[in-house]
């Protein structure tokens, strides 16, 4: 997204970002060195911190010793941040005097722009910062990005008047997406009043291991690595293609023929569920999707196949209530991310009834539920929506035609 001179008014000007903005970025205290952290007071940022808004705290502080002996710098209340590396163009203002680590670049120097000015001027050239980003795994950007890019300028009178445009009209935004969310979180309680009804109904329940055939683990160490992935072949299923109840089918990874023949007993087909063994607020489980025929799932998604008799429906809908998480989460273990083993998983107690009353139990949830679904689509496309009429906002205002 560039600016020519077709796209601002005359008594604009269009400006290279380094007279527009100096920009300067912080440094890291080694993290082995623990008199660098142990005890500090003075905020130190990193990427984590940054929120699209005024920052207040920080997750990590360091010493006067660890400023003293990193490239680190103390920066002051009021000064835009953007991060450049993995969430790549995302804001912050500090609102304490603080320091950040190198990940992190700092307006140091403003010319003829107010910062609220600047900052809505970055969120708009997001996308294409993200555009720019290199690297593999993480991309990222560097200060070189940013001074290529254009920024056009107004006189200040009219900087304040747009900020003040974008600002109301954010503000609409932001109560309409307030109301879509309370909804959304109505469905979700109405969601868990239905499961809830159903399955208090069902006396007998049996180990997971009971109604499997098998329940099996992806490859884990050396097995499937980075460089495994191709650009077509064997389809993988990665955490990321796990949500609650549904394949997330956004994200395609593959690998050879050759690599998958190695692994071709971690093979899931379309009747398997697959789970993610990290656990938070719900339990990540999907059932492959009949499109893609058959894939291999990838370390730390555990494959469950399930006796001809059970309908992997009824099993999804169980794993999507309060009851089937409240039965694993305290098998987990792990403090950073909470997780789960397959054995763990065959341990699960879930419902066992006929395959008659599986069908009955599938048909109940889905009549009622079918109009929750239809209305949170609904919701769901109206958010994002929302997000592009503040794109259009930003695009219209940094063109000069916000009125």
């Amino acid at each position: 997204m560039g600016f020519t001179i077709k796209n601002y008014p005359s008594n604009w000007n269009l400006k290279k970002m380094p007279e527009v903005v100096k920009w300067g970025s912080g440094g890291t205290p080694k993290a082995t060195q623990k008199e660098y952290y142990e005890g500090g007071t003075i905020p130190w940022l990193i990427i984590g911190d940054l929120n699209d808004g005024v920052i207040t705290d920080s997750s990590t502080k360091i010493t006067e010793l660890g400023l003293k002996n990193s490239s680190a710098k103390m920066i002051p209340a009021g000064t835009l941040l953007v991060a450049m590396y993995g969430s790549i163009g995302k804001l912050g203002i500090t609102g304490i005097e603080c320091c950040t680590n190198q990940a992190i670049a700092f307006a140091k120097e403003m010319h003829d722009v107010t910062l609220e000015f600047m900052y809505y001027y970055m969120k708009m050239m997001k996308s294409e910062l993200i555009s720019k980003g290199k690297g593999g795994t993480q991309k990222n950007i560097s200060q070189t990005v940013l001074n290529s890019l254009l920024v056009p300028v107004p006189p200040l009178d009219e900087q304040q008047r747009i900020v003040s445009r974008i600002e109301k009209l954010f503000s609409s935004l932001d109560n309409a997406e307030e109301t879509l969310q309370k909804t959304k979180t109505q469905i979700t309680v109405y969601r868990q009043a239905v499961l809830k009804e159903v399955f208090e109904r069902i006396t007998v329940y049996v180990p997971l291991a009971d109604i499997t055939q098998k329940v099996f683990d992806g490859p884990f160490g050396s097995n499937l690595k980075t460089s495994d992935y191709t650009d077509h072949g064997i389809r993988v299923v990665r955490l990321e293609n796990i949500k609650a109840g549904w394949f997330d089918d956004s994200k395609k990874s593959y690998i050879s023929n050759e690599k998958y023949e190695s692994i071709k007993a971690h093979t899931v087909i379309p009747a398997d569920l697959i789970m993610s063994t990290f656990v938070s607020e719900s339990i990540k489980i999907c059932q492959l999707p009949s499109y893609i025929g058959y894939a291999v799932n990838k370390a730390d998604c555990v494959g469950i196949r399930l006796k001809p008799e059970i309908d992997p429906r009824f099993l999804l809908y169980y794993f999507s209530s309060k009851q089937a998480y409240y039965e694993l989460i305290h098998q987990v273990h792990g403090a950073t991310r909470p997780r789960v083993n397959s054995k763990q998983i065959k341990d699960i107690r879930v419902p066992f009834i006929s395959a008659r009353d599986q069908d009955i139990i599938i048909s109940r949830i889905e009549s009622r539920l079918s109009v929750c679904n239809s209305i949170e689509r609904t919701i769901d496309d109206a958010l994002a929506q929302t997000e592009a009429m503040r794109q259009s906002i930003l695009k219209e205002a940094f063109e000069g035609r916000l009125v």
